[in-house]
């Protein structure tokens, strides 16, 4: 149990930092930037869909066998990531941005992406109470869609007007709840029955939902044939690195 709640704490820590990439953007040109960042949605993708099919679906029907409660739970969490999209996005209005104010969609953002990081952080404790693998692969499919997020977070803060240092704390801040949601999944597990099997049935339709609805239609925005392929081939490559850590562990 002491090694769970190490690689746990561990992981959502390193996961937290990740918030500070965005000051690694401002010296990159916008453009750049896009493309970069096109592709490492594709591999995020494969990479979701690959933990969420590859790892914790199989682990869940091992444990349990696969029913109806679990249907429901993955529909849940589906449902669950769709209202917190919602709630991250209803702020993000057209009223004329004042440099001199912090506009409300900004404080919006930060308490929904804050409640986000909370639920990463409950499923990447969850991830680990079922075995270390599980968990790191988790972890590192929660990190690669955490890049693009938070380097667009950074930005969605820098544009409500917050300044550079304040957007960049503020964003630790909000990914820190990560370290909470670990914490509480891991001292509740033991006080509610199968809240393991109930938090990674979640976490599947979660992932399901982020890589299929949030991710898969950037890529659609891109046309060329070139690009495509690269974009399929990123895909793969997240797939495949989920697949490599199944057979390492």
């Amino acid at each position: 149990m002491n090694e769970v709640w190490f690689y746990s704490i561990v992981s959502v820590l390193a996961v937290s930092l990740i918030s500070f990439v965005g000051l690694l953007t401002l010296s990159i040109k916008a453009q750049k930037l896009k493309t970069i960042l096109i592709y490492l949605v594709a591999f995020s993708a494969g990479a979701l869909f690959g933990d969420a099919f590859i790892h914790l679906l199989p682990e869940l029907v091992e444990e349990n066998g696969f029913n109806l409660i679990i249907s429901f739970f993955i529909l849940g969490g589906i449902a669950l990531f769709f209202t917190l999209e919602k709630i991250i996005r209803w702020q993000h209005c057209h009223v004329p941005i004042d440099k001199d104010h912090v506009h409300p969609f900004a404080v919006m953002n930060l308490v929904g992406d804050g409640f986000h990081n909370f639920i990463d952080g409950l499923i990447i404790g969850a991830s680990y109470m079922i075995n270390i693998p599980v968990g790191i692969a988790t972890t590192i499919a929660v990190a690669l869609h955490e890049i693009p997020q938070e380097i667009g977070d950074f930005g969605v803060l820098l544009h409500g007007g917050f300044s550079k240092a304040r957007a960049l704390f503020l964003n630790f801040l909000s990914a820190i709840t990560a370290v909470i949601g670990a914490i509480v999944a891991l001292l509740l597990n033991s006080h509610i029955e199968n809240f393991e099997t109930i938090l990674i049935s979640i976490a599947v339709g979660g992932f399901i939902y982020i890589a299929g609805s949030d991710l898969i239609p950037e890529l659609h925005k891109e046309f060329t044939i070139k690009k495509s392929i690269l974009q399929l081939l990123a895909f793969i490559a997240g797939i495949l690195v989920m697949t490599v850590l199944l057979f390492m562990g």
